[in-house]
């Protein structure tokens, strides 16, 4: 037991003091570590913080916390059991308990992430028609995937790594429309599923038929931007209505009050 705790420390004070390198030794097992990342992970740390944030880093900073609580706590159980019970079942209840503590660490950060984009989803819902509605101002200059490459550098933070994605599948040579329904997928908001068909179908066929689509498709933007404006206007209403209500209470607890001390000065005269 003793053993134990103080590898685990003389391993901490080295990793401390950088005699052992941290970063070169997550280097070499990177390819065991990727098993335990989340398909989503680097999307959403890019739809929190941009993509100039080192999604990778983070990443490994996730494993070397839930690393070290596992180390503390299996240290700390196994220094409050008695010697007989390192050979029974009393060790692998605490190698349990310090692995399950360990993957909730590991596993907070990327609740937190999901929770937040599913917090900004609104936010999405009111952002996405403006965003359509400058594609379809580059689209009647442009082939749809030469138009949706343009707008990036313009479009909404949170938009850019779908966006990203979405343009490297087709680039790459998917002409299917997979990759824009994997981009309505990611945000997965009013009319998104309808609005990436409508895209996709703009890409395809004669210069007439693009014509006639892009008027579909400027309509259609055209009635969700209106929603959209409905929707901050019904917000903004919600929000002064809500104000209104907080001073006309805080008015008449104060009036209560004034009346309430005039009284009793009345009383006491």
């Amino acid at each position: 037991m003793e053993v134990i705790i103080v590898g685990a420390v003389i391993l901490f004070i080295l990793i401390y003091n950088n005699t052992i390198d941290k970063d070169k030794f997550f280097a070499d097992n990177e390819k065991y570590l990727e098993v335990f990342r989340e398909e989503d992970y680097t999307f959403l740390v890019y739809a929190k913080y941009g993509e100039e944030v080192d999604a990778d880093q983070l990443y490994m900073k996730r494993i070397t916390y839930a690393a070290i609580a596992f180390f503390i706590v299996l240290a700390f159980t196994i220094s409050s059991a008695d010697s007989a019970d390192l050979i029974n079942s009393q060790f692998f209840l605490n190698l349990v308990l310090s692995a399950v503590i360990a993957v909730v660490i590991f596993k907070v950060p990327y609740t937190q992430l999901k929770s937040y984009y599913k917090a900004h989803l609104h936010e999405i819902d009111i952002m996405l028609p403006y965003y359509l509605k400058s594609l379809e101002i580059l689209i009647q200059h442009y082939t749809v995937p030469v138009a949706i490459g343009k707008s990036i550098s313009d479009a909404p933070e949170i938009f850019k790594p779908g966006l990203r994605k979405m343009i490297d599948r087709i680039n790459s040579g998917d002409a299917s429309v997979d990759p824009y329904m994997e981009f309505a997928n990611t945000y997965p908001v009013r009319d998104s599923m309808r609005m990436m068909r409508l895209l996709y179908r703009l890409g395809i066929g004669s210069q007439e038929k693009k014509q006639e689509r892009l008027m579909m498709f400027s309509r259609t933007v055209s009635s969700l931007q209106n929603k959209a404006r409905e929707t901050k206007y019904k917000e903004r209403l919600n929000h002064m209505e809500s104000q209104t209500m907080v001073m006309l209470v805080v008015t008449g607890i104060g009036v209560m009050l004034i009346i309430l001390i005039s009284m009793m000065m009345m009383f006491n005269m």
